[in-house]
């Protein structure tokens, strides 16, 4: 889902202690058969571990880095992070979902927020004095 990604405004950038010799191998040999023409983005080599001890899913006693997910703005400023354990995958569908909340939020300089269960199209919320007590009012979330 990169292109979607890309019509966002967003950059992806994916980071592992493997080399990148070993993302090469991967890439040619394994990730061809699942994206057409391979990773459209950059795969990044942290070896050293710099990059996951900085966002704190470096694992020191096994070497490598825990699966994160990052969104971060166009501040630098980390707005949403994910750390999951290797067996359990990650539903980019979702990533997308709140990628578009953060942007109507940044968009309105806050005077609007994407409640629980928020999808594209939904009513926003506007934080105020009024709203306290009456949410329910304001949001139906669909079920």
């Amino acid at each position: 889902m990169y292109k979607e990604l890309q019509q966002l405004g967003v950059e992806v950038l994916s980071v592992s202690v493997d080399s990148h010799f070993v993302h090469k191998m991967w890439n040619d040999h394994e990730l061809v058969r699942m994206v057409d023409g391979g990773i459209p983005f950059h795969m990044l080599s942290d070896q050293a571990g710099n990059i996951g001890r900085a966002y704190g899913v470096w694992d020191e006693s096994q070497g490598i880095e825990l699966r994160g997910r990052f969104i971060i703005d166009p501040d630098g400023v980390i707005q949403a992070m994910e750390v999951m354990t290797p067996p359990v995958g990650r539903r980019i569908a979702e990533t997308i979902r709140q990628l578009q909340a953060f942007q109507v939020v940044r968009d309105s300089k806050g005077a609007e927020a994407t409640p629980a269960g928020w999808m594209p199209g939904d009513p926003v919320l506007r934080p105020g004095p009024d709203l306290v007590g009456n949410v329910w009012k304001v949001w139906k979330p669909k079920k």
